[in-house]
């Protein structure tokens, strides 16, 4: 990259990228597609991998790479799960993984199918002094039976199908790591696997039988990835460990074993009680809806709806907790008064959408409505507002 096209990149570093393209590019000395790249990359990373915004000398791939990559945080949460002398990493990707996994070994090892991503990430990693990541361009599948020991594996499946849809089914994944779960195990003690999040963990637990530990990571109570730890010596019990992410960069946790959710028995509510408990996406996704009743000693409003309920405030739960102020019935008339709120739905006929259309309700306010189905199986509409903790 010369000296115009950086410049060029600096002066328009805000600028909106499909608008820069229409522009005439006068000054030939600017290379207007990398520049309008690096300028796009940019914008793409700026909240979700800080470190390597802040670096001018980063180079960016294509728009795909970069949306398929891991945010900063998520990798730095997998950085505190393994350790030792050698990491490999599969599907290296943008890299984002092996830079903030590889501070825990004396050596890690890139491997990537695309020749460019391996030139852009050599680039990275040199700037970012990460001298102690080899990069090797190969395929998966090709270079999987001659690789060196190991004591960690990382691999993130492609996700996507030809024609360039999301899938979801470890059988339709890049390579399919349920077929070279063997193969992995024999190459290292450990293999971590980036799943998506709308996979069915269940499913997967069958298919990689040897998994010890999931991980299911959530950013600012949205889910992002699945993570399947599988292990020499892995339990026949595996651990779920369920992690949310804050916006001050905390740990909201809870774990538990399938076994434990299995044999739980959730108390059920016969009224409405004070505070209202909705427990955050990772937790959701785990499938802990009996757990946390028992854990927290809380009522739950319905067998299929996940909110709970107490009369004592409970600080430390993993989610959102509300003061209720009142349970409506399920009519429009009883909500006239209300003319902005936050809505949610949880086992109800209604969307959040159709439902605030229907009440003509403008979103947004310090008012939460939940509408959903409680014990005696009624539909009701419960106000609340944010609970001072």
């Amino acid at each position: 990259m010369n000296e115009d096209t950086k410049q060029f990149i600096a002066d328009h570093l805000k600028e909106d990228v499909h608008q820069l393209s229409l522009k005439t590019n006068r000054n030939k000395l600017i290379d207007i597609d990398l520049a309008i790249r690096q300028i796009a990359g940019r914008q793409k990373i700026k909240n979700k991998i800080p470190r390597f915004y802040e670096n001018d000398a980063i180079l960016y791939p294509v728009q795909l790479s970069i949306e398929q990559s891991s945010s900063e945080s998520t990798a730095r949460y997998k950085s505190t799960l393994c350790k030792g002398e050698t990491l490999i990493d599969l599907t290296g990707g943008f890299g984002i993984d092996c830079c903030f996994m590889s501070v825990n070994f004396k050596k890690a090892i890139y491997i990537e199918k695309q020749q460019e991503l391996c030139e852009i990430t050599r680039h990275n990693f040199q700037v970012l002094n990460k001298h102690n990541i080899e990069i090797r361009h190969s395929d998966t599948e090709k270079i999987i039976s001659s690789l060196e020991e190991a004591d960690w594996i990382f691999i993130d499946p492609a996700r996507r199908n030809k024609t360039g849809n999301k899938v979801v089914l470890l059988s339709d994944c890049e390579p399919d790591v349920s077929q070279l779960s063997e193969i992995l195990l024999r190459t290292a003690n450990n293999v971590m696997i980036k799943l998506s999040p709308m996979l069915d963990i269940s499913a997967a637990l069958v298919q990689l039988a040897k998994t010890s530990e999931v991980h299911v990571i959530s950013v600012d109570n949205e889910c992002k990835e699945v993570l399947f730890i599988m292990s020499r010596n892995q339990s026949l019990n595996p651990t779920v460990k369920t992690i949310n992410i804050t916006k001050d960069v905390k740990y909201q946790t809870f774990n538990f074993e399938i076994n434990e959710e299995k044999n739980a028995d959730a108390e059920f509510c016969s009224k409405i009680e004070n505070y209202l408990y909705e427990p955050n996406a990772s937790i959701l996704k785990s499938g802990a809806f009996k757990l946390v009743s028992t854990k927290y000693k809380l009522k739950k409003l319905h067998r299929h709806t996940h909110l709970y309920t107490s009369n004592i405030l409970i600080r430390d739960f993993p989610g959102r907790i509300f003061e209720l102020i009142k349970v409506w019935e399920n009519t429009k008339n009883e909500l006239k008064r209300v003319e902005k709120a936050n809505i949610s739905t949880r086992n109800y006929p209604l969307n959040a959408e159709n439902l605030r259309k229907k009440l003509k309700i403008k979103p947004g306010g310090d008012i939460y409505l939940f509408a959903c189905t409680i014990y005696n199986d009624k539909k009701v509409i419960l106000e609340c507002s944010k609970a001072i903790i």
